[in-house]
């Protein structure tokens, strides 16, 4: 920036540019990701850059609240979980209700628009959940918070194994919603959900993730977060209301959970069940979210590829392959205690940021 130009407002090309730029990538990405990477490698690898997507949801969805605000949750599955049957069950009565029989077993255009409001309505299903856990709740720091966290992820998937099964197509053609009890599979699993999940969807809400909480962490709101991480004492201090901060931050990462959980119900060859939705899926996305740097988004993002590939590089030694797994992440974390990056972006990292010149994004 020259001296004529210093202290002068931006142009409004270039405030279209900083406005506009990331999704313009967003859009390009999730266009390759489509039309180019998917039919170069094929199903079974179009399926793993599924999950992956679907797992930098959820890794960056919970490190707004491990990593920016500094709690510790380790329940975020059930937001998940609240997520997915929201859409899975919006989408499945609703293809019924509307085309009648059966639902579409693959996807179909015309129910694209179905399949948006039922991870919209996921979403803010979730986020509800998230307010109603974070008020009461997060007041309390550390273990405690842990412990109410987990506490409801475990009711989460106690109710929804208490659903019972599905009633008939034909009931639920004929049959007007409100006169129908709340059927979700119980432990047997919600199955026979339209799948719309492909690399589009997916790469598409993980490329917005990324940008809404990048500009999220950038922002004012943003360092507020930071600071409640930081020093929550000296927070208060400086006059930052750290509950509503909190209660802000889990609504938020509880709302991106939920479209993770809708992208997953919507997957090709999932049933949802309760089970694979508990304690054990939360405790994989806090292993990405510590691996990858508490407050970090690239690392958040590096963590969940890797750990998502992982298992699928392993599985030639299929007797061994998660002993593997746990050595590798107990050797990662005795060389890198605050994982992969730290706080820090990767281009805030001394060696990346020699090789741009001393460039990249503040």
């Amino acid at each position: 920036m020259s001296l004529a130009s210093y202290g002068k407002p931006a142009s409004p090309a270039v405030v279209a540019v900083d406005a506009l730029g990331p999704f313009a990538g967003v859009a390009v990405l999730v266009l390759l990701m489509h039309f180019v990477i998917g039919p170069a490698v094929g199903p079974y690898y179009a399926k793993i850059l599924v999950d992956i997507a679907i797992s930098i949801v959820l890794a960056v969805s919970l490190n707004v609240v491990n990593g920016f605000t500094g709690q510790f949750s380790i329940g975020h599955a059930a937001f998940m979980a609240v997520g997915g049957y929201t859409a899975a069950a919006i989408t499945y009565f609703g293809t019924v209700k509307i085309w009648g029989g059966l639902p579409l077993v693959h996807a179909d255009p015309q129910g694209w628009g179905l399949f948006v409001v039922g991870t919209v309505a996921g979403a803010l299903v979730a986020g509800l959940f998230g307010l109603f856990v974070g008020l009461p709740s997060l007041r309390l720091r550390g273990d405690y918070l842990a412990l109410v966290t987990l506490g409801f992820g475990e009711i989460v998937r106690v109710l929804l194994m208490q659903t019972g099964s599905i009633p008939d197509p034909k009931v639920i053609a004929e049959a007007p919603l409100y006169t129908l009890p709340l059927k979700l599979g119980g432990s047997l699993g919600f199955g026979g959900v339209p799948t719309y999940t492909n690399l589009f969807w997916a790469w598409l809400w993980a490329g917005l993730t990324l940008v809404i909480v990048y500009r999220l962490k950038a922002s004012t709101h943003g360092r507020a977060f930071l600071s409640v991480r930081e020093d929550e004492i000296a927070a208060e201090a400086m006059g930052i209301p750290t509950t509503s901060v909190k209660v802000r931050a889990f609504v938020l990462s509880a709302a991106l959970a939920g479209i993770a959980g809708a992208l997953f119900a919507h997957e090709l060859g999932t049933t949802l069940n309760p089970k694979e939705l508990g304690f054990q899926k939360s405790f994989e996305v806090v292993i990405m979210v510590v691996l990858g740097g508490m407050g970090s988004l690239s690392g958040a993002v590096l963590a969940a590829a890797v750990l998502t590939v992982l298992p699928e590089v392993l599985r030639e030694f299929s007797e061994y392959r998660m002993i593997v797994y746990a050595l590798i992440l107990i050797l990662v974390m005795l060389v890198r205690p605050q994982g992969l990056f730290g706080i820090h972006e990767v281009w805030e990292l001394p060696v990346v940021r020699r090789l741009l010149g001393g460039r990249g994004p503040k």
